[in-house]
């Protein structure tokens, strides 16, 4: 595959904020719209980083790599799709298959599917409360649309950064028709459960006749960890949502996979909705491509996640730094967190001067405020990463450490 393709992606409007980048405070005299134009010059013009995020590519570069793939997936005389048929449905079936439903349903975006699947389970059980986490995506990074759009009442069951446990369902002091499980916790630090933990989770919402809905947008690159396939982690919910862009590296899009009857009333809520759109093939197509070309490469990611994170801690700590985390200390996923004691601003400076005057990347995205003085950044490891050997890791830190003021403030 080329460089050029649209490998992966956190997305850069789930932080929140001013920066189109939604990535952190650095650079805090610069304007968001010049600091992220700016890291993203840089990112294209190194030689060695750990990802390439898809929406630092120009068009011509996206373009490019669709023709490139498309024809791989598909047979291109086939006619284009209308209104959810032909490509869409051959995207169903696909996504039903690897989740073992009986059908799935595409949308045009996570938000309204997971909106309309919550709803579809809250007309059902006659119960509109959603338990979830309080650092799930609908309740952080979607601005209240459970409540404010679909009449669905969210309560978090935990803050803690995890994963709810068995007890705190059980234990919880309301009723609740749905139980959301977002796996990975992307804001926890991409946190999974273990197998026996998420098991015994199902199995306390369902002594309380509650469904279980599986916010699974990065589920794809959970199985190593499971070390399970992707139809029987699906299989413990009633439906699971995942996405085709933020592991995938597709232009978009979502799909919710369950009953068929629930499918079929997913679908008449997804015109409502608005998302009965006349023509998706560039999204589809992009989505067959993750699947075929990307999904079988996220165990190998994962896996190198695990030498970068480790190369990571040692690599800082070698350098002098007082104090570093790599949080999870084992990658569950490809993705994770590092925390470092300095302020946002100084960490991103460092980052861009780092990729800017070495051509060498660590850190694509920017750094969130996590307290006084400590601030951290997502780490993706993708294709890009797996020719980086430890000690190149350590060299990169090396040179990332040098442009960080000492600490004495000079």
């Amino acid at each position: 595959m080329s460089d050029t393709s649209a490998r992966g992606g956190t997305d850069p409007a789930e932080r929140g904020g001013t920066d189109p980048a939604g990535q952190g405070e650095e650079g805090a005299g610069m304007a968001p719209e010049e600091r992220f134009e700016r890291r993203v010059a840089a990112w294209k013009a190194a030689g060695r980083v750990l990802w390439r995020p898809g929406y630092q590519l120009s068009l011509r570069e996206r373009l490019a790599w669709l023709n490139e793939e498309a024809g791989e997936v598909c047979d291109l005389d086939e006619r284009v799709d209308m209104y959810g048929g032909g490509l869409v449905e051959t995207l169903e079936e696909r996504v039903a298959e690897l989740l073992g439903a009986e059908a799935a349903v595409f949308f045009p975006t996570g938000t309204m599917a997971q909106q309309v699947v919550l709803r579809c389970w809250a007309g059902r059980t006659g119960n509109p409360t959603v338990a979830l986490h309080g650092l799930s995506h609908p309740e952080v990074h979607e601005r209240q649309a459970f409540s404010q759009v679909s009449g669905l009442r969210p309560v978090r069951v935990t803050n803690e950064p995890r994963l709810p446990t068995a007890e705190e369902v059980r234990d919880f002091p309301e009723p609740f028709g749905a139980l959301l499980l977002e796996l990975p916790l992307r804001d926890a630090g991409f946190v999974l459960p273990t197998w026996e933990e998420l098991t015994e989770v199902v199995e306390a919402a369902r002594e309380r006749d509650a469904v279980v809905h599986i916010d699974g947008a990065r589920l794809w690159e959970c199985t190593p960890h499971f070390g399970r396939p992707l139809a029987d982690i699906a299989g413990l919910a009633d439906s699971t949502y995942v996405s085709f862009y933020k592991s995938l590296g597709g232009f978009g899009g979502a799909a919710v996979a369950g009953p068929r009857t629930l499918v079929d009333e997913a679908k008449t809520w997804r015109h409502r909705y608005g998302g009965m759109i006349i023509q998706q093939f560039p999204t589809v197509l992009s989505a067959l491509i993750g699947l075929e070309r990307e999904l079988p490469r996220l165990p190998e990611y994962v896996a190198h996640a695990r030498v970068v994170a480790g190369a990571l801690r040692e690599g800082f700590t070698e350098a002098g730094v007082p104090w570093v985390r790599v949080h999870p200390e084992e990658p569950h996923t490809h993705q994770f967190q590092i925390w470092l004691p300095y302020d946002p601003d100084v960490l991103g400076d460092a980052a861009l001067r780092q990729v800017e005057e070495t051509k060498t990347g660590l850190f694509a995205q920017g750094w969130n405020r996590g307290g006084p003085g400590l601030a951290y950044t997502e780490v993706t490891v993708a294709e890009p990463a797996l020719e980086w050997t430890a000690d190149d890791v350590k060299a990169a830190v090396r040179t990332f450490v040098e442009r960080l003021p000492d600490r004495n403030g000079s």
